[in-house]
């Protein structure tokens, strides 16, 4: 065995600590294109490919171009219209937002409003107010109501009359008829924006110290004054 040439295989080999680029498994229009032209080389003369073959195995590709193409413009378009998205909401900072809520706001000494909307009339309707314990605070007994929104009002407070400190509140609401019937219920709070916030791309109102989430929105208006 030539030493030389021993040595020569060796010193071809990469150094140590050298990283090897792992082999890709996509096949890109120069790889297709070297794949073609060999298997070409390497036909059988008697059995030639066929052209209906060839041209389908063309046709393939140039659809594969065209898509990842499209996939192309298409991300760019999307990447537009997400930042333009964000641009617009940045606008809303300022206006009044109506929003599903399951919590309000209080300020000792003035009433806390919230808007009830109903599915169907109802033969009773409750209101229950929650401190941050968990603790019943204030059941607000609203009777019968017809379908669709009306405007409720708590004037802070409690079951035996007594006023509650100000902060946050947690609020639930129902609605039955005569028979024991659900029908839907749900709250909603007016409130300032006063910011927007983006997780992951996501864009998010700040009302009053939250986070509101954009399909919990039920109503974007300009202040009264303004």
């Amino acid at each position: 065995m030539s030493t030389t040439s021993t040595i020569s295989s060796l010193s071809d080999l990469p150094a140590v600590g050298t990283p090897v680029e792992a082999p890709s498994n996509k096949l890109g229009k120069d790889e297709f294109m070297r794949l073609l032209t060999v298997q070409l080389q390497n036909q059988d003369p008697l059995k030639p490919v066929d052209n209906s073959e060839m041209i389908a195995q063309l046709a393939q590709f140039s659809q594969l171009e065209e898509l990842q193409g499209l996939s192309t413009k298409f991300d760019s378009v999307m990447t537009a219209t997400a930042a333009n998205n964000q641009l617009t909401t940045t606008s809303l900072v300022g206006k009044q937002a109506l929003f599903h809520a399951d919590r309000l706001g209080l300020t000792a000494g003035s009433p806390s409003k919230f808007q009830l909307s109903l599915g169907d009339a109802t033969d009773d309707t409750t209101a229950v107010i929650t401190d941050g314990n968990g603790k019943t605070v204030r059941t607000l007994h609203l009777g019968a109501m017809n379908a669709g929104t009306s405007d409720v009002s708590w004037d802070g407070l409690d079951d035996s009359g007594r006023s509650l400190p100000s902060g946050e509140y947690v609020l639930g609401v129902s609605g039955t008829k005569k028979d024991g019937t659900s029908v839907s219920a749900v709250a909603n709070v007016r409130a300032t924006i006063t910011g927007v916030a983006y997780d992951q791309g996501v864009a998010t109102l700040v009302v009053a110290g939250r986070h509101i989430s954009l399909s919990d929105v039920v109503e974007i208006s300009v202040p009264a004054g303004t």
